[in-house]
């Protein structure tokens, strides 16, 4: 069983590795990944037994754990906003109340107004009680950091708040002894001894710790809001109400309750809420969210309507044929989500990392604390370095730096159309050397159609044909039929030939039609068409021979081509790979003859042509085993095998069900430029992920020393606690905003 999980209560990677660390104990665990951004976990387990084994455990960790609905839409303001609503009201109230205390702490060495009240003998206790009194409500507001901080330092598991918490505390708990020595001092009548603890009351670092936490909390939630923002797009383009026929009666119910078979109507500029197929009508749909096309689609009865698809003019019945989570629209958002919560190989090393850095920076603080004392600094000193070596280090931006830039990357890919399956697909993709490429559907449009006529000159011969083959359901006949728009001849007593041709009488005349061999069986003599014929096979065509019967003669009538012909983008998608520096490999079912021909229009290194679909996977095999990394791009059920055994499988728009689970990649439109941007976009990734990951070890390296005081003796320099609360703050906020350079496409289309 694979399910995914909402995990609440996490604030950094720390907690994000405890999580883990519970989930994967339990018996029966075969995977557990945790995506600090969503708040979600992804686990592979065996049975419901085990569901509740991995909810309680992720409880006992100091966590809660529900499982998550494959597709949850953002239907309340509170939902949509990502959560940093409650962040936003704590830092307003936490704002409004240090601003005085600033003030009042602060002013005198501003020489504001009134401060210098506060600094008579008589007024000390005043002072002291004044400033605990506004920071009791900031304490109060941000009551979270110590809930959660505390509770995960008991359970032995202490994350970012758990070094907020205690760095806050132990300013706020001198900060109340200060204020009773001071108290005693002025009884005594000892200005000085009050003075000393009036100059070191801390109430105003505890208080700047949490506000500038917060801030820093509140612009990273916003900042991470935007990386949602593509998911969020896609499931709010399935629409929430339907219109389905039952009795005879139109009804509107909820989408969700959708049965296969029911007839759903969708009126302009309403999306549909199912996949499906036209009954009656027709309507342009624009697909351009799902499939990245920005051109819409016209489609008529009998045409497949993808859910969330949009009707722009006219109005369409379908008939539902997938509902639910097994939607096109479902099943993307799912692909979405499960990739966002994926880790790339990067990741491995930071949550290592993650599981022991709270623990030392913890350590750190201690032992620079008792050194400063040890070296005759005082406590006072001694308390404001350990306060800041546990205010500086930031675990956040360790577990940040991957998932956010996964996440954005997979929702630009998404709004091209592309659906990325795991972070490590993005990953492996840009290290590809070997692209090889199906033909049928791939390559090519995969429909055949009539490329030439031979001789042109006639009128009738193109209606005569396909009057003919009217009757047959053969694809060539098929490409012959939707080739000529008149109106077709009057056709009686037709006949095929399974394998060679077909015959009918059309508008009293005996006709024929079909391959050379059936021309011989008959009789026909079609020698003088035969080089046409041989030209149109070079060039990789299939040559369709017609005659006709006058008088107990078979008179030839001429040749129709046609060809599976090449999509408009493949040309220039090969010329890309090619500049990429990959080799390109085409693999056919056809004969020799027309794969040399694709390969040479398209500019291929290779062609391996009568490959059976089994033995398309031990192309691949034999291309791994000689060291190339490939990537197999394909669209049909045979191709499944192949896309499996690759390094990168992708399969294309259109494809089968088969082909798109056993891809990693899948191109909605089908378009195998995007295999290009796929390479290039992938290594930008890598680039980002790395910046984020070395901010993160650099600012801390950097950060814990200098709060610690090791450049305090020779140079003089000492971070304070209000420093490194803002300093914290802005590491995380850098590695979301540099992932959100994701979003700008440096690939136009």
């Amino acid at each position: 069983m694979k399910n995914k999980f909402n995990i609440d209560g996490m604030s950094c990677s720390a907690c994000s590795a405890a999580v883990e660390k519970a989930v994967r104990r339990i018996e029966g665990v075969k995977a557990a990944d945790v995506n600090l951004l969503s708040k979600s976990m992804v686990c592979v387990y065996s049975d419901k037994e085990t569901e509740e084994k991995i909810i309680s455990a992720v409880e006992k960790a100091g966590f809660s754990a529900s499982a998550a609905d494959t597709v949850k839409p953002a239907s309340s303001e509170s939902e949509k906003s990502g959560g940093f609503t409650d962040v936003k009201t704590r830092l307003l109230v936490s704002a409004c109340f240090l601003v005085p205390l600033m003030y009042i702490s602060m002013g005198h060495m501003l020489g504001l107004p009134l401060t210098e009240l506060f600094h008579k003998p008589e007024n000390y206790v005043a002072f002291a009680l004044s400033q605990l009194l506004l920071t009791l409500p900031i304490i109060y507001v941000n009551r979270i950091f110590f809930f959660r901080g505390f509770k995960a330092l008991f359970r032995r598991a202490a994350n970012m708040d758990t070094l907020v918490a205690v760095g806050s505390s132990a300013a706020l708990i001198y900060g109340i002894y200060a204020l009773y020595m001071i108290g005693r001092a002025v009884g005594l009548g000892d200005d000085k001894t009050a003075m000393g603890y009036i100059s070191n009351l801390y109430f105003e670092s505890a208080a700047m710790i949490l506000t500038l936490v917060t801030v820093g909390k509140y612009l990273e939630e916003r900042a991470k809001h935007k990386t949602g923002d593509a998911l969020r797009k896609l499931i709010d383009l399935s629409p929430k109400k339907a219109h389905i026929l039952r009795d005879g009666k139109e009804t509107e119910i909820a989408s969700g309750d959708i049965a296969i078979g029911d007839i759903v109507i969708i009126r302009p500029g309403e999306s549909a809420p199912a996949d499906g197929v036209i009954t009656e009508g027709t309507a342009s749909f624009d697909q351009s969210a799902l499939t990245g096309e920005s051109i819409p689609v016209d489609k008529k009865a009998g045409d497949t309507v993808i859910s969330a698809s949009k009707i722009q003019n006219g109005s369409v019945r379908i008939r539902a044929e997938r509902v639910g989570s097994e939607t096109t629209i479902s099943r993307i958002i799912s692909v979405v989500e499960e990739a966002g919560a994926s880790k790339a190989p990067a990741a491995r090393l930071a949550d290592k990392i993650s599981g022991i850095f709270v623990p030392v920076v913890m350590t750190i603080s201690v032992i620079s604390g008792i050194t400063w004392i040890l070296a005759g600094y005082g406590v006072s000193f001694a308390l404001e370095a350990a306060i800041s070596v546990l205010v500086v280090s930031c675990p956040c931006a360790l577990g940040l730096a991957t998932p956010v830039a996964v996440t954005v990357a997979m929702g630009k890919c998404a709004s091209r159309g592309i659906l990325v399956k795991s972070a490590e697909a993005l990953e492996r993709i840009k290290h590809i050397d070997t692209a090889v490429l199906d033909k049928t559907g791939t390559l090519t449009k995969g429909k055949p159609s009539v490329t030439d006529i031979y001789p042109d000159s006639d009128p009738g011969f193109l209606r005569s044909a396909a009057s003919l083959e009217s009757g047959s359901e053969h694809p060539l006949a098929k490409a012959v039929r939707e080739h000529y728009k008149g109106k077709l001849g009057l056709v009686e007593d037709f006949g095929a030939v399974f394998g060679r041709g077909v015959t009918a009488v059309v508008d009293g005349v005996r006709r024929y039609g079909g391959n050379a061999d059936y021309m011989a069986e008959i009789g026909a003599d079609v020698a003088p068409l035969l080089p046409k014929a041989e030209e149109f096979a070079s060039q990789g065509k299939t040559p369709l021979y017609f005659s006709h019967e006058e008088n107990g003669v078979l008179i030839p009538d001429g040749i129709i081509a046609v060809a599976d012909t090449v999509k408009e983008t493949s040309e220039r998608a090969v010329k890309e790979m090619k500049s990429a520096g990959l080799k390109v490999i085409m693999l056919t079912g056809d004969n020799a003859v027309t794969a040399e021909a694709i390969k040479s229009k398209l500019g291929i290194d290779e062609a391996v042509a009568g490959v059976m679909p089994k033995d398309k996977s031990e192309v691949i095999k034999k291309l791994r085993s000689e060291g190339r990394r490939v990537a197999m791009v394909g669209d049909g059920i045979n191709d499944a095998p192949a896309l499996a055994c690759a390094d990168v499988g992708i399969s294309v728009g259109n494809g089968s069900d088969i082909a798109i689970d056993s891809a990693d990649i899948v191109l909605m439109r089908g378009d195998l430029t995007e295999v290009n941007f796929m390479i290039s976009y992938s290594a930008r990734v890598a680039v980002n992920i790395k910046q984020n990951l070395f901010w993160a070890f650099f600012y801390n390296m950097l950060g814990i020393p200098l709060a610690a005081g090791a450049l305090f003796i020779p140079f003089g320099l000492m971070l304070n606690p209000m420093i490194s609360a803002a300093a914290m703050s802005l590491s995380s906020l850098f590695v979301v905003t540099n992932a959100l350079r994701l979003t700008k496409d440096r690939n136009k289309r």
